[in-house]
C-alpha cells in the first residue's frame, strides 16, 4: 500500500531536516494560497504532493511525522468543535431545518453507495466513500461565509446548522467503521448489529456530556460563576498558560472516555470543545484559548499534518479513472442536490434552496481528516485515498466562487 515508485528512490534525510522542508514548503504554499483566496490547506496539502513520492520523493511520512499529524488532528477537531454553538445543534434538529440536514447527509451518503457498488468494490470502502461525499466541512464553510460576508445571513446560518448536524452524524458513524475494521466478512447485518452497539456507546458518551452541560448550565445560572472560579484557580497557580493546560485536560477526558468505550478520540476531542464557550469561561479566557489552540495548530501541527497528508497521495495508484471521475462528480451534484431539496421541503424559495447546497458543498478538513484516519487503519488503500483527496480538494477550490455568484444572484432577485 505504502510502496514508493522504484525509480524515484527517497532521501534518508534526518527527522527535523524532514520536519524543517516540510513546514517551510508548507506555509510558503499555504500563504500563496491565502494570496489567491483560498483556504491554505490546498497549498499545504500540495506542499506534501511535491515533496512526497508522486513528484520528488524526498520525504517519506515516517511513525514521528504520524504522530505530530495525529496532534494536528486533535488540534483542528478542537477548533472545529470550538466553532459550535450547542443550542446550534438543537436548532438543526427541530421542525423543518432538520429535513435540511438530513436530506443534505442521506442524498450524498447513498450516491456514494451507489457509486461503490457499480465499481464492485468491498461493503466496507463503499460505506467510507458514502461518508466522505455525505460530510461538510464545518471550518472551511465558516471561512468562505466568513470571506464573502454572509455568516451571518440566513442561508450563511442554515449552511452552517447542517454543517454541524452532519459532522456530528458523520464522526458516529466513523465510529462504527472504525469498530468494524478488524472483522473478517463484514456483512449488512453484522454492520447493523455494530451500528446499535456503538450508537450505545455514543448514547452513553452523550448522557456523560449531557451532564456536564447541565451542571455547566446550573452554575452558569450564576453571573460569571464558572469564570470567577477560573479566575480565582489561574490566580493560585504560578505555572504559565494554565488556562490552556487546564482546558486541554477537560478535553482530553471525554478523548479517553471515547476511546475507553471503543470510539476514537475524536469523537469526544469534539463533543467536548463544542461545551466550551465564552458565556461558560468569559470572553477574555475564551480569546485566549482560541489565539493559542489557532496558533499551535494553524502555525505548526495543521500544517504538518495536511502536508503529510500530500506525502501519502500517489497520482500514480489511481487506476481507475472512471472512479474518480464518478465520485468527483456524484459527490458535487448530490450535495447541492440534497441540499436543495431539503431546502425546498422546509420551505425555502428555489434560490436560496440552491445556495444552500452549493453552500454545503466543500468537503475540506473534516473530510480529509476523516480519510486520514481511515487510511491509516487500514479501512480504505492508497487508491481510494489519493481520489477522496482530490474530490477534497475540488469541492473546496470551486464552493466559494460559486457560493458568491450564487449570493450575488440571490440578491439581485430580491432588487428586483
Amino acid at each position: 500500500m505504502h510502496n514508493l515508485p522504484e525509480n524515484l528512490p527517497a532521501l534518508h534525510l534526518p527527522f527535523f531536516a524532514n520536519l524543517l522542508l516540510l513546514l517551510v514548503l508548507a506555509r510558503l504554499f499555504g500563504e500563496i494560497m491565502e494570496r489567491l483566496k483560498q483556504p491554505a490547506m490546498i497549498g499545504e496539502i500540495l506542499a506534501g504532493v511535491v515533496l512526497g513520492p508522486s513528484v520528488l520523493n524526498f520525504i517519506v511520512r515516517s511513525e514521528d511525522l504520524k504522530v505530530i499529524s495525529e496532534l494536528g488532528v486533535f488540534l483542528l477537531v478542537i477548533i472545529a468543535g470550538l466553532e459550535i454553538n450547542i443550542q446550534s445543534v438543537v436548532k438543526a434538529s427541530k421542525g423543518k431545518n432538520l429535513f435540511i440536514s438530513l436530506f443534505a447527509f442521506i442524498i450524498p451518503f447513498l450516491s456514494g453507495l451507489l457509486v461503490g457498488k457499480l465499481f464492485h468494490l468491498e461493503t466496507m470502502t463503499t460505506i467510507f466513500i458514502g461518508l466522505c461525499v455525505a460530510i461538510t466541512a464545518l471550518p472551511v464553510s465558516v471561512r468562505i461565509l466568513m470571506d464573502l460576508g454572509q455568516l451571518k445571513s440566513e442561508v450563511g446560518q442554515r449552511i452552517i446548522a447542517v454543517a454541524i448536524f452532519d459532522d456530528v452524524l458523520a464522526l458516529a458513524i466513523l465510529g462504527v467503521l472504525l469498530d468494524l475494521q478488524h472483522m473478517e466478512g463484514v456483512s449488512l447485518q453484522l454492520i447493523g448489529l455494530e451500528f446499535v452497539l456503538t450508537l450505545g456507546k455514543l448514547l452513553l458518551l452523550m448522557a456523560a456530556l449531557i451532564l456536564v452541560y447541565r451542571m455547566i448550565n446550573k452554575f452558569a445560572d450564576r453571573p460569571n460563576f464558572i469564570e470567577f472560579q477560573l479566575d480565582k484557580l489561574l490566580a493560585f497557580m504560578r505555572g504559565k498558560e494554565s488556562l490552556l493546560a487546564i482546558l486541554f485536560v477537560f478535553i482530553l477526558v471525554f478523548a479517553s472516555l471515547t476511546e475507553a468505550v471503543g470510539l476514537h478520540f475524536i469523537v469526544g476531542a469534539f463533543f467536548a470543545s463544542m461545551l466550551l464557550s465564552k458565556d461558560l469561561l468569559g470572553e477574555k479566557h475564551m480569546a485566549s484559548f482560541e489565539k493559542s489552540t489557532n496558533g499551535m495548530a494553524m502555525g505548526f501541527l495543521a500544517p504538518i499534518f495536511f502536508a503529510s497528508i500530500g506525502l501519502e497521495f500517489q497520482m500514480g495508484a489511481i487506476h481507475e479513472w472512471g472512479l474518480l471521475l464518478s465520485i468527483v462528480t456524484v459527490s458535487f451534484a448530490s450535495k447541492v442536490l440534497g441540499g436543495y431539496l431539503g431546502g425546498r421541503v422546509a420551505g425555502l424559495h428555489h434560490k436560496k434552496a440552491l445556495t444552500l447546497g452549493i453552500g454545503l458543498n466543500a468537503r475540506g478538513i473534516m473530510e480529509l481528516v476523516i480519510a486520514n484516519i481511515a487510511y491509516n487503519e487500514g479501512l480504505i488503500g492508497v487508491e481510494i485515498f489519493s481520489i477522496l483527496v482530490i474530490m477534497g480538494l475540488f469541492t473546496t477550490l470551486n464552493t466559494p466562487l460559486l457560493l458568491q455568484r450564487s449570493f450575488r444572484w440571490l440578491a439581485s432577485s430580491k432588487e428586483q
